[in-house]
């Protein structure tokens, strides 16, 4: 297969995070003979320093002629309490979501047995959940209308959801739940809402369609403590674009680091992956950022085109570097040597010797592996 694919890495970790994942995939074309071309373009915080725009032209062209976008992170603390300038980093992001009508946003969450004692809950509450959040990613709040009264002092974000909007998601995501365990729960607040009222008129009328499917229907904030105490009793979770930013912040408490949750937007016509953490300013260029998310992320684009022994192979390649402890320190205090390129030789090691591949601790500072 020839596949074209755009590299966002933009600001913080993500050109770190993203050369592992793009690591793995040509590793994955070599072991496969398919054929990935790559080429990088500017977003965010790096797009304005160079262009002054958080989402350039250039990128723009640089995405329509590719067949899948790899995005990185988006930001920069400098921006953080700077709420005088009209160009951030993160409109970047959102903008490259609405270009493309990247309105499907799914973010699988699973708890690694290897990393149960890593996570903040108690391992049998944990243990076994396997989640997959739909969250709708070009409405609502974060898209609708937003004014400051003359004086700055009165603010309006404007929440708008049209019922063409949820019946595309909603679609996709029961139709996820009958390939799972037939479980679906739409989180909303409509008691309280207009916006949620009509997320739930909309996803029981499409519910009659899939008599297979178990739907459950509950506020955000009651989603929110469930998540915490009952993880495994959630499937599929479909919900609207803030609820789900904050479920699937949220869910990385449960995998034990927000660097293992990847993700994957789509639309009708474009399709993109990323991991879900954000630039991590701070830490960017230590070594320290946490590839998995990203190279996850890149298992999903494989999954998207049909090459599913492909993102199993990677996935497997995970699993192992988990099981080696073969992670970055936010996983790993025995060895807090290993870096995030040393993660990613290790994966890319692994496809091409799926077999075989054990990691010899004395040469990982040389980024070598020993066959036995």
């Amino acid at each position: 297969m020839k596949l074209n694919i755009a590299v966002l890495p933009g600001d913080g970790i993500g050109p770190e995070v993203t050369a592992q994942a793009v690591k793995v995939l040509k590793a994955i074309a070599m072991e496969f003979n398919h054929v990935f071309t790559f080429k990088k373009a500017l977003i965010g915080a790096s797009a304005i320093d160079k262009t002054g725009h958080a989402l350039p032209e250039e990128t723009i062209d640089v995405c329509k002629g590719s067949d899948a976008i790899l995005f990185g992170a988006i930001g920069h603390t400098k921006y953080n309490n700077d709420t005088s300038t009209n160009v951030r980093p993160e409109q970047g992001l959102l903008e490259l979501r609405k270009t493309f009508d990247l309105y499907s946003n799914i973010r699988p969450v699973i708890a690694y047995d290897d990393l149960l004692h890593k996570s903040s809950l108690k391992v049998k509450q944990i243990r076994g959940t396997n989640i997959l959040i739909y969250r709708e990613l070009t409405g609502g709040i974060y898209f609708g209308d937003k004014t400051f009264s003359e004086d700055g002092n009165r603010a309006t974000d404007i929440c708008s959801y049209s019922r063409f909007e949820i019946e595309r998601i909603a679609h996709q995501a029961f139709k996820a739940a009958q390939s799972r365990k037939r479980k679906l729960t739409l989180v909303d607040k409509a008691n309280v809402l207009a916006s949620s009222k009509l997320w739930r008129r909309v996803v029981l009328e499409i519910a009659s369609q899939y008599p297979d499917v178990e739907l459950k229907c509950i506020y955000i904030d009651n989603a929110a403590m469930e998540l915490i105490i009952n993880p495994k009793q959630f499937d599929v979770i479909l919900t609207e674009n803030m609820f789900g930013d904050i479920l699937s912040e949220e869910a990385s408490v449960i995998v034990g680091s927000i660097g293992l949750l990847a993700s994957a937007s789509k639309g009708d016509k474009h399709v993109m992956f990323e991991p879900i953490h954000g630039a991590y300013t701070k830490a960017a260029n230590k070594g320290i950022a946490n590839p998995i998310a990203s190279i996850l992320s890149a298992a999903l684009l494989l999954d998207h085109f049909g090459l599913v022994d492909e993102a199993a192979l990677i996935r497997a390649g995970v699993d192992k570097s988990l099981h080696l402890q073969i992670t970055t320190p936010d996983l790993n205090t025995k060895y807090d040597h290993i870096t995030t390129t040393k993660v990613g030789d290790f994966i890319e090691d692994f496809i091409n010797n799926p077999n075989e591949t054990n990691l010899n601790f004395k040469n990982i500072h040389l980024g070598q592996s020993t066959i036995i």
